[in-house]
């Protein structure tokens, strides 16, 4: 397998068509995979917002009176309504909130970026990566398309690329029922390929000024092993969420 960031594409915006301008600057071969940072797909789908868009409810009010006085930071009760507004559910409230977006994706702060924008501007998640993923595998010669993110893991130090949106590939491979070198039968074992995918291309990526928002995997072979649509986790089997739900921070 190899995998190469590209150089040279041109800033994103909201005119910009992503599919059509990766083709007119990256070599695309049709069993390639690619991965497109979540930042520059959200730019292109006109996803960067104003704070003043966002006037702070009675809840937004409450959560940033409420983070301010647990923690050390001082939010901004306009970000605040725009996580809530982006987000389904929030699994926890301090000392930072940890949500689900519409698509299921959980995280911090519904994914909304600060970085690359302007001072008083947010820059939101896409609001179907998955639809964006299909998008943009209509004007590539694959259809394998995977849009990253980064975000913090449990039990984990810093962050990680993890894919939110797919097209053209099973998330996860199914090693269930096949055996082990001593003959013991995998009951368990799920692989989520897409988000070890996404944090190979990270690594290529980068988080910072790098300007190379789009990885290209290539010879990636799955295997005999079976596939399946798995990624994110069913609620009624997610015993994290579950805990996370009841606990309280301090």
């Amino acid at each position: 397998m190899q995998l190469h960031a590209p150089e040279g594409l041109p800033e994103i915006t909201a005119s910009s068509n992503l599919g059509t301008l990766i083709t007119d600057h990256i070599d695309i071969n049709s069993n390639d995979i690619v991965c497109v940072a979540s930042t520059v797909v959200s730019k292109a789908e006109d996803r960067t917002c104003s704070l003043n868009d966002f006037p702070p409810g009675p809840r937004a009010i409450e959560l940033t009176a409420q983070l301010a006085e647990e923690t050390a930071n001082d939010p901004d009760e306009r970000f605040i309504q725009a996580v809530l507004e982006e987000s389904v559910e929030i699994l926890l409230e301090s000392p930072f909130l940890l949500t689900e977006t519409r698509f299921g994706h959980v995280g911090v702060n519904a994914g909304i970026d600060r970085s690359n924008v302007g001072h008083e501007e947010l820059l939101l998640l896409p609001k179907h990566p998955s639809k964006s993923a299909n998008r943009i595998a209509e004007s590539l010669s694959t259809d394998q398309v995977i849009v990253t993110d980064t975000c913090g893991r449990p039990f984990r130090h810093g962050q990680r690329g993890v894919a939110i949106g797919w097209s053209g590939i099973e998330p996860s491979r199914d090693w269930r029922g096949e055996t082990d070198r001593d003959g013991r039968e995998l009951t368990a074992t799920v692989e989520n390929v897409i988000d070890e995918l996404a944090a190979a291309a990270n690594l290529l990526a980068g988080e910072g000024n790098n300007g190379t928002p789009v990885v290209v995997i290539r010879d990636f072979e799955w295997g005999p092993h079976a596939e399946s649509s798995a990624h994110f986790r069913e609620i009624n089997d997610d015993l994290i969420r579950q805990a996370v739900r009841g606990w309280t921070y301090g």
